[in-house]
């Protein structure tokens, strides 16, 4: 669940967003240390926020460790600003972040055979400022989009706070699944679940906010079997540029007309 959202509109913000991404390498944490960086960010981003209660097995849980979930660290001129979990969640694989939360109304789109992504555990900086930290949500959420495309996915999830809702309906075209479901325990917040259809939104959204685009071979780094890609470079440099040029624009409309 999300904390540092702002508003924004696509048009000139949209260009800033791509310069910003000029600056940025992404991080599949995968190592002991890294993990420790992520948990040392999780804690400074909750506590500013008051989002849930601190402890080690609230930072780091056994769904970090699932065979299913990504962890991402976003570095801007290699420092650690934020990371997201990202779920790939299937009829025969259904842990994730928003299942502890949500199962049955989740349990209902796995039951129908879709497969879903399921981001969770962004967190941000609460120490960036100005227009990075109006941008960082933009930039932590990109492994997201890029994991619809990688899985092809049916729909993507998000479990926010209810007044954050507006951000992912406005970016995302999500729809409102529970509006609100009162104290969600550990998280100490009230909660919402938003879905957006994948497939037929995302050519729009590419349009609107081409940060989120990427090339074939950056989301196989990011998300591929380490056999796969036994030689994945440790940081990631984004690919959304390059896939907006006629290339990547041809790529994508022949993958989702």
């Amino acid at each position: 669940m999300g904390e540092t959202i702002h508003q924004a509109e696509p048009g000139r913000f949209s260009e800033k967003l791509m310069q910003l991404l000029d600056r940025v390498e992404y991080r599949r944490v995968e190592t002991g240390e890294d993990m420790e960086d992520i948990a040392r960010l999780r804690y400074k981003s909750y506590k500013s926020v008051n989002l849930m209660e601190l402890t080690g097995s609230t930072l780091i849980d056994d769904l970090d460790f699932d065979s299913h979930a990504y962890v991402f660290g976003l570095y801007l001129d290699e420092v650690l600003v934020s990371t997201v979990r990202v779920h790939h969640v299937t009829p025969d694989h259904r842990a994730s972040t928003s299942g502890m939360i949500f199962a049955p109304e989740i349990d209902a789109f796995l039951d129908a055979g879709m497969v879903l992504v399921d981001p969770g555990r962004l967190a941000v900086d609460p120490d960036v400022i100005g227009d990075e930290m109006r941008a960082l949500p933009y930039l932590t959420l990109r492994p997201v989009a890029m994991a619809c495309e990688y899985f092809a996915a049916d729909r993507c999830l998000t479990a926010c706070r209810p007044r954050h809702a507006a951000f992912y309906k406005r970016i995302f075209a999500s729809e409102t699944v529970v509006a609100k479901r009162e104290n969600l325990g550990v998280y100490n917040a009230d909660g919402a679940l938003l879905v957006a259809q994948v497939r037929g939104q995302r050519p729009s959204i590419l349009d609107r906010y081409p940060v989120f685009d990427s090339e074939p071979f950056e989301r196989r780094m990011m998300f591929a079997d380490r056999s796969e890609v036994p030689f994945a470079p440790l940081t990631i440099l984004p690919t959304a540029r390059m896939a907006q040029t006629g290339y990547g624009r041809s790529y994508r409309t022949s993958v989702f007309r």
